[in-house]
């Protein structure tokens, strides 16, 4: 079992910087996948980032490529998710996820967190 527990959401004006993190804890969660996941009110879950268990890959959707960045420091069991020049629609509840290979869809991920509320005004 891994325990995920997400921080650093609020509200932010459009072109504006959130870094959100993620506090991992449980057997070997060093050694997962872990991903950044959103949902918007009234929409499905999307996937927005993901790093392998070393930080060698990563994966981004298109929509955040160039603006959002993902990173992670084993030795802290912490996942980053740096995000600049936010747009309104990026608004939804963020949560980390962790799995046991990288990949892009939401149901690849066995260990979510509660999530953080992410809020972009124009």
């Amino acid at each position: 079992q891994v325990q995920l527990v997400e921080s650093g959401g609020g509200l932010v004006q459009a072109g504006g910087s959130l870094r959100l993190l993620c506090s991992a804890s449980g057997h070997r969660s060093s050694n997962y996948a872990m991903a950044w996941i959103r949902q918007a009110p009234g929409k499905e879950r999307e996937f927005v980032a993901a790093i392998n268990w070393d930080a060698t890959r990563t994966r981004y959707a298109d929509s955040v490529q160039g603006r959002f960045t993902i990173s992670r420091d084993n030795a802290k069991n912490t996942v980053y998710l740096q995000m600049n020049f936010l747009k309104p629609e990026d608004t939804a509840d963020y949560y980390c996820a962790a799995g046991v290979l990288l990949a892009d869809g939401p149901r690849d991920y066995n260990f979510w967190g509660q999530g953080t509320q992410v809020t972009v005004s124009s």
